[in-house]
Order: structure tokens, then sequence, then C-alpha cells
């Protein structure tokens, strides 16, 4: 008789992981929508961590569609975004630095974008190209030093939705759906910024990856990719 197998896949189970782990993925999926938002609404209307977005706007670019000048920004945000991306390779796989070290770079990159926002730095064309870099850049790290995606979700959202058409829910799903909630928090908070304390926009994503280093600073924890 055989021995029945258990179905695997990207999304299954870490045994590793608790409560103050998947609080860190909720964080980071936050930080992932505001950065995001905060792209979007103030550095011309592309995207710092969704690439398949960028790829879209892209060919309408080249169909001679959409705003004039995007097809520079969604190149830059694509080029910034693949090397955080080898950065974030490079540091886990050959430097060996742990996951909390390699969250403080993003924190800081992202702490910097702010500071530049905050104090008006950012004044020209070639200033908010520049910061669509960073941000894209830190978005890039996030986007590879974790097995669990805190900044695409389409994939997580088609297993979801999968598993609740086949009655399959697994017990770590309450997590997934709030890593999914918390992309549009992250998103809704930039955007309420960006309206009522423009200046605080960027800010959003840094204090929530800031966050997320604090739950994976926590003593008595595995660092985890």
């Amino acid at each position: 008789m055989s021995t029945p197998t258990v179905p695997t896949g990207r999304f299954s189970a870490d045994p590793a992981r608790d409560a103050r782990g998947e609080w860190a993925l909720i964080l980071l999926s936050a930080a992932s929508g505001a950065a995001d938002a905060f792209a979007f609404l103030c550095l011309g209307q592309v995207f710092a961590g969704v690439m398949t977005g960028n790829l879209v706007l892209l060919g309408g670019s080249a169909a001679g569609v959409g705003e004039h000048g995007v097809a520079l920004r969604v190149v830059t945000a694509l080029v910034a975004y693949s090397c955080g991306v080898a950065c974030g390779a490079w540091m886990g796989e050959r430097l060996r630095w742990r996951l909390p070290a390699m969250l403080l770079v993003e924190v800081v990159l992202l702490t910097a974008g702010a500071v530049l926002w905050g104090l008006e730095l950012i004044t020209s064309g070639g200033d908010r190209l520049g910061l669509l870099a960073v941000i894209s850049l830190a978005m890039g790290i996030q986007g590879r030093i974790r097995a669990t995606p805190t900044n695409y979700f389409t994939g997580t959202l088609t297993s979801l939705v999968g598993r609740v058409a086949l009655r399959s829910l697994r017990g770590e799903d309450g997590w997934v759906m709030g890593r999914l909630i918390a992309v549009v928090a992250g998103a809704t908070a930039t955007a309420l910024t960006v309206r009522l304390w423009p200046g605080a926009a960027a800010w959003v994503a840094a204090a929530m990856a800031a966050a997320a280093l604090l739950a994976e600073m926590v003593p008595g924890r595995p660092s985890r990719g």
C-alpha cells in the first residue's frame, strides 16, 4: 500500500516560523504597499516593487499610450530593482549576512529616501528618478532576501483562492490573508499621508520596514531567509 503524499509548494508552512516572524512578514508587506503607493503617487505613476505592473506600463509606452516619460521611469525602476535583487543574493549567499543585517540595508535606503523627500530636496525630474532608484533598490533587496514573498502577491493570492475553492485551507492561511491585507493597508496609509502631510509620505514605508527589522531582532528567534 502506497503512502499518501502531502502536497508541497512554495507557500508550505515553515516549521521554524513563529508569530513574531509572521508579523515581520506582514510589516514588510505593508512596507511594500507603502513604497509602491509612494512611487506611483509621487514619483511618476510607476511602481517601486511590482515589476509586472511596470512591464505592462512599458508595453503601453512602447505603443505610444500612457504618461509622457513613463518609459524612462519604468526602466529606472527595473534596473534599480534588479540591482537590489543582485545585492540581496550577494549578501545572503556569498557574504552570508544574517537577515537583520540585510533588512538594515533596506531600512537605511528607505530612510534616506524619506529624509530627502521630507526636506524637499527632490525638486526636479532627475531628482525623482534618483529617488525612485533608491526605493526600487530597497524593494529588490526585500524581494530577494525572504523565501516568502512580501512585495509580489499574484502567486500568493492565486494559491490562497485555489485552496479556498478546494476547501483545503491550512493553518497559516490566516497569516497569508494578513499579508494581502497589509499591502492594501500600507498603500492606504501612504495615500492618506500624501493628502494630509505630503512631506511625510515616504516615511510610511521606512517605518514599516524598521518595525519588521525590530521584529526580526527579537532575542531568541532564529534569523531566517
